[in-house]
C-alpha cells in the first residue's frame, strides 16, 4: 500500500521546450548552469519540496541530471496554471504526495529571490486566502504605462481588484507624467500560489471576457467571484523572453548573490 505523506507547500515550475522567441530556453546556460537548473536551486531555497513540471523530455532529463524533480504533463496546455494543476495530480499519484498550496514559479526568471516565496507563503496563514499574488509599489517618476507590465489595484485588505496593462486608476487631475508621484501604483510580479482545491476549481473555467480583453488569465478568477490576496515586494521580477534577455542575464549574473 501506498504511504501518503503531506506537504503545505511545493513549488512548481512549468517549462516548455517549444517558444516561438526563445526554443529551448529552459536548457539555455547562465552563466554555467541551465536556466532551470537557476530557477530551482532558487525556489529550493524557501521550499522543500519543488518540482518541474514539463512537457518535453530534454527538459525532465536535465533536472533528473542535477538531481532535482520533475513530472512529465500534457503538451497541450494552454497555461502554467493548468500544467500545475496536472503535475499536482501526477505528484501524488506518482509518490503519494498531498500538496496544500502549489506556488507557480515562472521557468525563466533565474533570479527569483526565496523572500518573495516566503512573501506568498505567508499569505496563506490567512485560511480564507485561496490564490496569492506578489505586486510592487512603481516608484515616483516611474513608467507606469508599458502593456508588457501589468498593474494591479486592490482593496483594504490587499485583495485585487482588477488587473490591467493600462495604468489604473485613470488619475483625472494630473498630467500622465506626474501620476506616479500623485498615487501610489502598483505593478504585478508574476508569481502565484494557489490552494491545490482553488487550482482544481479555476483551471475548469471559461476564458472570460475581461481576460479575453486584457490577455491576462488572473482576471477570469475575480470575475468568476475567487479573490487574489496580494503581498508587496520590493524586489522587480527579471524574466527571459529573448535571446537578447539572456545576454542581459550573463551581465547580471555578475553581481547576483
Amino acid at each position: 500500500m501506498k504511504e501518503y505523506n503531506q506537504h503545505k507547500f511545493a513549488g512548481i515550475i512549468p517549462a516548455r521546450y517549444a517558444s516561438s522567441r526563445f526554443p529551448g530556453k529552459p536548457l539555455a546556460l547562465v552563466g554555467n548552469r541551465p536556466m532551470i537548473q537557476r530557477v530551482y536551486e532558487q525556489a529550493s531555497k524557501s521550499l522543500d519540496l519543488v518540482y518541474v513540471a514539463t512537457d518535453d523530455r530534454r527538459i525532465y532529463n536535465t533536472v533528473l541530471e542535477f538531481g532535482g524533480k520533475a513530472v512529465m504533463t500534457s503538451p497541450d496546455h494552454l497555461s502554467g496554471t493548468d500544467r500545475i494543476a496536472e503535475a499536482v495530480i501526477h505528484i501524488l499519484e506518482e509518490t503519494g504526495t498531498t500538496i496544500n498550496v502549489a506556488v507557480n514559479i515562472q521557468g525563466d526568471e533565474p533570479f527569483i529571490r526565496p523572500e518573495q516565496i516566503d512573501l506568498l507563503k505567508d499569505c496563506f496563514s490567512d485560511e480564507t486566502v485561496e490564490i496569492a499574488t506578489l505586486i510592487r509599489k512603481a516608484d515616483n517618476g516611474e513608467d507606469i504605462f508599458n502593456p508588457n507590465q501589468p498593474k494591479v489595484i486592490i482593496n483594504s485588505k490587499g485583495d485585487a481588484i482588477y488587473f490591467s496593462r493600462a495604468a489604473i486608476p485613470w488619475y483625472r487631475d494630473a498630467e500622465q507624467k506626474d501620476w506616479s508621484c500623485k498615487h501610489v501604483y502598483y505593478k504585478h510580479i508574476g508569481l502565484y500560489a494557489y490552494r491545490t482545491d482553488t487550482l482544481n476549481k479555476i483551471t475548469l473555467l471559461a476564458r472570460s471576457p475581461l481576460e479575453i480583453a486584457e490577455s491576462l488569465e488572473q482576471n477570469r478568477w475575480i470575475e468568476n467571484g475567487f479573490r487574489i490576496r496580494t503581498a508587496i515586494t520590493k524586489w522587480e521580477s527579471i524574466g527571459i523572453d529573448t535571446p537578447e534577455d539572456l545576454e542581459k542575464a550573463k551581465e547580471l549574473l555578475k553581481h547576483f548573490n
